[in-house]
C-alpha cells in the first residue's frame, strides 16, 4: 500500500470513530438517529454555536458543494448543528463535499457529517421566540454616530470611579451619586461634586411622549459601566427602594445580549449599538436582568435561526432618578420594602434574632440531619484539595466548619484539626480518628497567631449579618501566623457562570427540561414567606433553582420513610461581597479571588499581628 493511501485509510478510521462517538452523544441529547441512507437532514457532529460557528460560515461551505439548503437549525450550547436540504442529491453534494473535508471547526479542524432521520424536537424553540417583558422596550439608533462620540468624551472627562474603576468584571464610573455596590444602594445625603454631563440633555426632549407616565423625566444619577469583551454582569434588580421607575440604559460602541428572567422564564434581548433600553413597570421590578460573561453571543440570523456574534467593547450608560421614600410598587418577590419588612427593619429583625435564628436554622438542624448530610458529602472539591496540597510538609491547618472532615485526610503530609459546632457531624470524624473538636466560628479556643493554614468551606453564609460573617473571617485571621493563608468559601446568588450552570442547579432534572406554565405556577407558590418562632419572616427557596434573594431558608429533605423537611438559614452573597468583607481586615491581605460552582471563594494572608 502506498503511503498516500494508507494515509487516507487511516483518516476515514478516524473519521469514522469520531462519526460514531458524536451520533452516540446527539442521540442522547436530542433523539436524532442515524440513517444508514441520504435524507435531507444533515448534522453537522462537531461544530455548533457553543464552539463559534455561524450560520454564514456554515452556508458558505455548503454552497461551495452545489448542494442547496433550506434551513440551518443550530442549538444554544452545543456543539453541532442541523442542515435541511432541498432534495436528496443537495443532500448528497454537501455530505460528499463537506464531511470530512471542510475546515469549519475551531482552529480550521475537519467537520465530520452524518446524515440524520430527522431534526431534533427542540429546534425552532428558542428564548428568541418568547415575548418580551412587559414595560420593556429597545429603541434603535436612539443616538447618532457623531452623538456616541461626543457622549463617549464627556464620560471619559469626569465623573467618580469605583474602587479605583474596576469590578470584577468592567471599569465602572458614577455621576451624581455613587451606586455602592456592597449595599446595592445609593446615599442620597452625598450627592457628587460631577453631575451628569450636559452632553447627555439631548436625551430627554426625545423621550417626551414616553416619560409622561414615568415616575420623572430627568435622571439625577448614572452609572457608566465598560465592558470588554468576555465581561459581564450578574442577574440582578435595581434595588427598588433606591430608585424610581424606570430604569434606562443607553448602549454604545458595540451591541450585545441581555438576559431577562423571572424564576424559571428566561427572555434574551438583544441591545443594538446606540439602542436605549427601558426597563419599566413589570421589566422594572419583578425580572432581573443580567449579560454573561462570554466572547461570542449567540443572536438571531436573517434567515430565522440562530448564528454566533463576536462581541467588542461596550460601554453602557445607566441612568437613574433616586427614590426618596419607600417603594410602593405592586411586585414583591424582589422588592426589598415589600418583602413583610423594609430592608432596615428586617436587617435589625436578624440583627436582634441572629442567634436564636442560627440555633434553631442551623445548628438544630445540622444535628438533627448530620448522617444524611454526611451521606452527600464525601468528595474533596479540587481547588481546595489543591490549596491544602499547597502547604511544607508539617504545615499546622485548620478547618473551621470541618463538618464531617472530608478534608482533614487530603494532604498527609500536613496536621490537620478541625472544628465544628455540629456534634453529628463532628462524631463521624471521631469514628475515622481525626483531630476534631467542638466550637463556634465565632469563637476559636486557639492561640493567636499560631496557624499556618484555615479553611473555611462553606460556613459563614449561615450566619445571620454582616457583621457576625466580618467576626467569623477576623477570627480566622487572628490564629493565622504572619504569613499563613485562609481559604474561604461561601454560596453564591449567582448560580450561573460563563453561560453554564453550577452543579446546583444541574440536579435540577425538572428545571432542566421545558416547563409548562403549570409547574411554573406552583414554583412561584413555593416561594412565599415562612413566619418563624421569633418573627422573622424569611422567604423558602425552592431547591435547585436560581436565587431571588440573599437571606433564605433553603429546605432540606430527609430520606426516612418520613420525608422530613427542616430549613436551614443561608446568607448567598453577592459578587465582591465576600472581596468587600476581607477588605475591612487591616492585618490581613487579599491573594486570590474566583468563582467556583456557584461559590465565591477568597484566599488571603496575613500580614501583621492586627489585633487580639
Amino acid at each position: 500500500m502506498h503511503v498516500e493511501e494508507h494515509k487516507n485509510v487511516n483518516s476515514a478510521k478516524k473519521a469514522d470513530k469520531k462519526q460514531r462517538r458524536c451520533l452516540a452523544i446527539i442521540k442522547s441529547d436530542c433523539q436524532v438517529s442515524s440513517s444508514e441512507e441520504p435524507t435531507i437532514y444533515l448534522a453537522v457532529l462537531n461544530v455548533g454555536l457553543s464552539n463559534g460557528l455561524t450560520e454564514e460560515c456554515l452556508l458558505d461551505a455548503t454552497s461551495k458543494t452545489g448542494g442547496k439548503v433550506t434551513e440551518v437549525v443550530m442549538l444554544p450550547g452545543k456543539s453541532y448543528c442541523f442542515l435541511v436540504c432541498s432534495t436528496l442529491d443537495d443532500s448528497r453534494l454537501i455530505y460528499l463535499g463537506m464531511h470530512n473535508i471542510s475546515t469549519i471547526g475551531q482552529q480550521g479542524a475537519v467537520a465530520y457529517l452524518s446524515y440524520v432521520k430527522e431534526l431534533p424536537a427542540l429546534a425552532g424553540k428558542s428564548d428568541w421566540n418568547s415575548p418580551l417583558p412587559n414595560g420593556l422596550q429597545v429603541m434603535p439608533d436612539f443616538v447618532s454616530e457623531q452623538e456616541e462620540s461626543e457622549l463617549l468624551k464627556s464620560i471619559s472627562e469626569d465623573g467618580r470611579s469605583t474602587e479605583g474603576g474596576t469590578l470584577k468584571h468592567r471599569k465602572v464610573k458614577h455621576f451624581g451619586y455613587e451606586f455602592l455596590y456592597g449595599s446595592n444602594n445609593v446615599d442620597p445625603s452625598k450627592p457628587l461634586e460631577q453631575p451628569i454631563p450636559s452632553a447627555c440633555d439631548i436625551l430627554w426632549p426625545r423621550l417626551e411622549s414616553t416619560a409622561s407616565t414615568w415616575d420623572w423625566s430627568t435622571p439625577d444619577q448614572l452609572t457608566v459601566n465598560e465592558y470588554e469583551p468576555g465581561h459581564g454582569i450578574p442577574p440582578h434588580v435595581d434595588t427598588h427602594s433606591a430608585f424610581l421607575n424606570p430604569i434606562l440604559s443607553l448602549s454604545l460602541q458595540s451591541e450585545v445580549v441581555m438576559d431577562f428572567r423571572r424564576g424559571e422564564e428566561h427572555v434574551q434581548v438583544r441591545l443594538p449599538r446606540r439602542s436605549l433600553l427601558v426597563m419599566s413597570g413589570e421589566a422594572r421590578y419583578d425580572w432581573t436582568h443580567g449579560i454573561r460573561p462570554k466572547h461570542i453571543d449567540v443572536v438571531p440570523s436573517a434567515s430565522g435561526g440562530l448564528t454566533t456574534q463576536p462581541r467588542g467593547k461596550r460601554t453602557s450608560l445607566t441612568f437613574r432618578r433616586l427614590r426618596r421614600s419607600p417603594c410602593n410598587c405592586a411586585y414583591p418577590t424582589l422588592c426589598d420594602t415589600r418583602q413583610t419588612k423594609a430592608p432596615l427593619e428586617l436587617s435589625s429583625t436578624l440583627a436582634e434574632q441572629a442567634v436564636s435564628l442560627e440555633q434553631q436554622n442551623v445548628h438544630e438542624v445540622y444535628d438533627k440531619i448530620a448522617d444524611h448530610f454526611s451521606e452527600t458529602r464525601h468528595s474533596p472539591w479540587p481547588q481546595v484539595a489543591q490549596f491544602l496540597e499547597s502547604f511544607e510538609s508539617q504545615s499546622v491547618v485548620l478547618d473551621v466548619g470541618c463538618g464531617n472532615g472530608k478534608y482533614l485526610g487530603c494532604n498527609p503530609q500536613i496536621l490537620t484539626i478541625g472544628c465544628d459546632r455540629a456534634q453529628g457531624l463532628l462524631s463521624v470524624g471521631c469514628s475515622k480518628g481525626q483531630n476534631v473538636f467542638r466550637c463556634d466560628c465565632l469563637s476559636v479556643p486557639v492561640r493567636t497567631s499560631s496557624i499556618d493554614g484555615c479553611i473555611s468551606i462553606a460556613v459563614i453564609h449561615h450566619l445571620a449579618t454582616g457583621e457576625r460573617r466580618l467576626a467569623a473571617l477576623r477570627e480566622m485571621a487572628r490564629v493565622l501566623r504572619p504569613g499563613g493563608r485562609a481559604l474561604v468559601y461561601v454560596w453564591a446568588k449567582d448560580q450561573r457562570r460563563n453561560d453554564k450552570k453550577s452543579a446546583y442547579l444541574r440536579q435540577n432534572k425538572a428545571v432542566n427540561k421545558e416547563r409548562t406554565t403549570e409547574q411554573l405556577q406552583r414554583q412561584k407558590q413555593q416561594h412565599e414567606l415562612e413566619q418563624l418562632p421569633n418573627n422573622t419572616p424569611l422567604p423558602v427557596h425552592t431547591n435547585r433553582t436560581e436565587f431571588q434573594q440573599q437571606d433564605v431558608l433553603v429546605p432540606w429533605k430527609t430520606k426516612d420513610e418520613q420525608r422530613t423537611t427542616f430549613l436551614r438559614y443561608y446568607h448567598v452573597f453577592e459578587e465582591q461581597e465576600l472581596e468587600n468583607l476581607v477588605s475591612q481586615l487591616p492585618e490581613v491581605q487579599l491573594i486570590k479571588s474566583y468563582y467556583d460552582q456557584g461559590n465565591h471563594c477568597v484566599i488571603f494572608e496575613k500580614i501583621s499581628q492586627g489585633t487580639a
